[in-house]
């Protein structure tokens, strides 16, 4: 399954800080549809995602009943994308 949205980055203070951006509603959907057949625990989805030309492999994360993926630093790095940012992420969903 193939995926494109966008949203803003946004960082989590956590014990383990971290950017991610928020997969909206419709397209939370269409996952959780398909979740069963390619999670790998605790609701893990992995995928391979996409923002202008730079692709990685990383797992979406269920939160608040959507999902949220999270933005390396390489990633932010190679495309000067900081907090607050709004991206487009083209994404497959099964990695």
């Amino acid at each position: 399954m193939t995926l494109k949205f966008s949203g803003p980055v946004w960082y989590w203070k956590g014990p383990a800080p971290h950017y991610f951006v928020t997969v909206p509603a419709e397209q939370a959907q269409a996952i959780r549809a398909a979740a069963r057949f390619v999670t790998y625990g605790w609701g893990m989805i992995p995928v391979r995602a996409r923002v202008s030309g730079t692709e990685w492999k990383t797992s979406l994360f269920p939160k608040d009943g959507l999902y949220i993926l999270p933005v390396k630093l390489a990633v932010r790095k190679a495309e000067k994308i900081g907090e607050g940012d709004q991206v487009t992420v083209h994404m497959q969903v099964g990695g």
